[in-house]
């Protein structure tokens, strides 16, 4: 976690008017690409609820939560058995036979994974079914002991899909089982944090996600808030090494203003700035290059390793456009193509690469029809790092 969040006072704000909520209209979407601090702005989100009432269940939502509605459901009991387990509720017995002596008055034990288990798997019906009547009978337990309200969050929830040809639709049940339980008035909120692809995922699977949803994008810093970023947690620490104006401006500008990359530069930027404290050296910098390879090893390369040779030429040529961190369409990337490989791409070709390359987390495509990079900062890693191959060599210009 970092010590300070810089410029997410908006975020705050949205997710405070959504923890108000008596009846539950809107959940919420926290989406960016991977380098916003969707990661910490949603563990810092857990104070400010528990705060106002609200009890918390959170998970990282695995691919494996996602093969099966089965797998879901798991996913849900697990998570909502560490906030019931703390209260108590009378043994469930079988009934008695007649003829048999009446039993001891029934014990209290804890609302365990088991006693929730059992409530899912004594229930009649579809996963869905199963699931509600379980949410609904720990809701109603909760209520008794004063804490009906909780929030399921899920980071990395752009994992979860549905899959028709298995004939498992565990994100459809995701949404049908809440959308349920809220309009039946029960105050139990999703909170669902991913990469862009996450939202569209959503509305393909139910239409009315559109009107169950509030979608939070979260950018990069500007430039005042990435100054923040910086400067805050030395002052707060009342560290005596501090960062000069011009090491100030070169992190702000190098990171790109995605918090992700100012925590990692700025801590080794500090780790440098102690050693040549220990030996005297005035001379201090920020060693830009040096911590650009560490970059690029740390969170590039295994994301670029895992990819074709073909695929990196397509990234390459994406990374060559005018705007390469923005939007751009297929036929801006095929048409740039046309100038700098000697082998271009076509249309048909391009669109089946940019799909590949999404699955891979390297590439995402708004509902609009745009692509853009998933990964913060990928153009700037690629033209540093890159060499096309002799015969993609660009074009001599006409």
């Amino acid at each position: 976690m970092p010590p300070h969040l810089a410029g997410r006072q908006r975020e705050y704000a949205e997710f405070d008017r959504l923890l108000e909520q008596d009846e539950i209209l809107e959940n919420m979407v926290l989406t960016g690409l991977r380098g916003v601090g969707k990661t910490v702005l949603l563990e810092t989100f857990k104070p400010r609820a528990m705060q106002r009432g609200w009890l918390w269940a959170t998970a990282d939502l695995s691919e494996s939560a996602s093969i099966s509605e089965t797998a879901l459901a798991q996913r849900i009991l697990a998570d909502l058995a560490l906030i019931t387990s703390s209260i108590t509720v009378e043994e469930q017995r079988p009934s008695n036979p007649a003829g048999f002596a009446v039993p001891d008055e029934p014990r209290r034990v804890p609302l365990s994974h088991e006693v929730l288990a059992s409530v899912y798997s004594g229930t009649a019906g579809l996963t869905s079914d199963k699931i509600k009547a379980t949410l609904e009978f720990a809701w109603h337990h909760l209520r008794e002991h004063g804490q009906h309200r909780v929030i399921f969050a899920y980071d990395e929830a752009q994992n979860l899909s549905d899959h028709a040809e298995k004939e498992q639709f565990p994100l459809s049940v995701l949404l049908d089982v809440f959308q349920s339980i809220q309009r039946k008035g029960m105050p139990f909120m999703l909170v669902l944090a991913g990469l862009p692809t996450l939202f569209p995922k959503l509305v393909d699977a139910r239409t009315y996600s559109e009107r169950m949803f509030r979608v939070v994008t979260l950018t990069k810093l500007d430039e005042d808030e990435s100054r923040e970023a910086i400067l805050k947690p030395i002052e707060v620490a009342e560290c005596p090494i501090k960062f000069s104006p011009d090491s100030v401006n070169t992190i702000a500008h190098e990171s790109g203003g995605y918090p992700y990359f100012i925590q990692f530069m700025c801590r080794e930027v500090f780790d440098v700035f102690i050693q040549q404290h220990t030996r005297n050296d005035l001379a201090a910098g920020v060693p830009v290059d040096a911590i650009q390879r560490k970059l690029d090893t740390d969170f590039f390369a295994g994301r670029w390793a895992k990819i074709t040779d073909r695929q990196r030429e397509l990234l390459w040529v994406i990374a060559n456009l005018d705007h390469p961190d923005e939007e751009f369409t297929i036929q801006e990337l095929v048409e740039e193509g046309k100038t700098l490989l000697a082998k271009t791409f076509s249309p048909s070709h391009a669109n089946q690469m940019l799909v590949s390359l999404s699955e891979r987390g390297m590439i995402y495509k708004n509902r609009l029809g745009r692509y853009s990079f998933a990964v913060p900062l990928l153009g700037r890693f690629i033209l540093r790092t890159y060499e096309p191959s002799t015969e993609l060599e660009r074009a001599s210009p006409v």
